[in-house]
């Protein structure tokens, strides 16, 4: 029993991270799912996997090089980012007609992209268990339900209710170079250009407020969330000290048409190493959990993710 006890404190972390990115938290859903995964765990052998995830602050992408890029010039990195802040705000600004699931108009962002989201490198005081990994995906596909995105980051397809946790609105870019840990430019020889754009390892971020926020639709405040599930409390310390994030090694890569000044396709990848320790649930006292999350945007969606959501653009 307590085996099974210590994949739903596992679980249930996945759940709050599935119910956070929704952009709600479906807590009913949370308790349910986890209790009914707990149910299906029949067998497995806990196997010791690697260490932890370092907070060092590494390049995955070519560095900068200045130059000219489809007659734009990029001499430094605040060029790149003017660059990419001006044509994100020519996209974003535009919106288009939708016939939603409920089969009512609605006036979304014209630049519509697809989400998914992955969790992995799913590890309880340390350990890795194949049932439970398996198990994840179904978790998810009970609680998350993706909507189209518009361009990152972004709470909410209606440009009238993209805002930020202070209600300020997304609708228009906020990076900065100083958010960046590096960047790079490609001339495609075909009217486009390429960007590419790593922002700085940032703790616990919040949507539109930070360098991963900036750029991507984070987490925004999980301690939250997890204070809210009422299955969970702590063996010693506070929510605050229990609960951490780090988002690093995320990139966002866009192709502009140097033409139009507009973004014709872009990948957002976001990634989030979640740790909460100290955790008690129901017998088990004093676990710790960590995961890895993928959240990854792409644009433009394609007829076979709106045939997904029950979505369709208006001709």
């Amino acid at each position: 029993m307590k085996k099974w006890m210590k994949a739903g404190c596992c679980l249930l972390l996945c759940a709050v991270l599935a119910s956070s990115l929704a952009g709600c938290a479906k807590l009913s859903y949370v308790s349910s799912g986890v209790s009914q995964a707990i149910s299906e765990i029949k067998s497995g052998e806990w196997q010791q996997v690697a260490e932890e995830v370092t907070t060092d602050d590494e390049p995955v992408i070519e560095p900068f090089t200045a130059g000219t890029y489809g007659g734009i010039a990029m001499e430094t990195i605040d060029d790149l980012v003017n660059y990419y802040n001006e044509c994100y705000n020519k996209t974003k600004a535009k919106t288009a007609q939708y016939i939603n699931a409920d089969g009512e108009t609605v006036e979304w962002y014209a630049f519509g992209g697809s989400k998914e989201i992955t969790i992995s490198d799913i590890l309880v005081d340390g350990k890795s268990n194949s049932v439970i990994n398996n198990l994840v995906p179904q978790l998810l596909s009970s609680l998350y339900h993706p909507t189209l995105a518009g361009l990152q980051p972004c709470m909410n397809e209606d440009p009238t209710q993209d805002n930020d946790e202070n209600g300020a609105s997304l609708l228009t870019s906020r990076v900065t170079a100083d958010d960046l840990l590096t960047a790079n430019a490609v001339d495609n020889g075909d009217g486009t250009v390429t960007l590419t754009m790593q922002p700085k390892l940032t703790e616990m971020s919040h949507c539109g407020l930070d360098p991963q926020g900036r750029m991507f639709t984070s987490l925004n405040d999980l301690g939250a969330v997890v204070d809210a599930v009422s299955v969970f409390s702590w063996a010693s310390g506070t929510t605050d000290e229990n609960v951490r994030v780090t988002y690093k090694g995320g990139t966002a890569k866009v192709t502009i048409d140097v033409a139009s000044g507009e973004i014709i396709e872009a990948t957002y990848i976001m990634k989030a190493y979640v740790k909460i320790q100290h955790a008690n649930i129901a017998v088990v006292h004093d676990k710790s959990a960590t995961a890895t999350v993928d959240y990854i945007c792409i644009f433009p969606a394609t007829q076979e993710f709106y045939d997904s959501i029950n979505i369709s653009p208006v001709e």
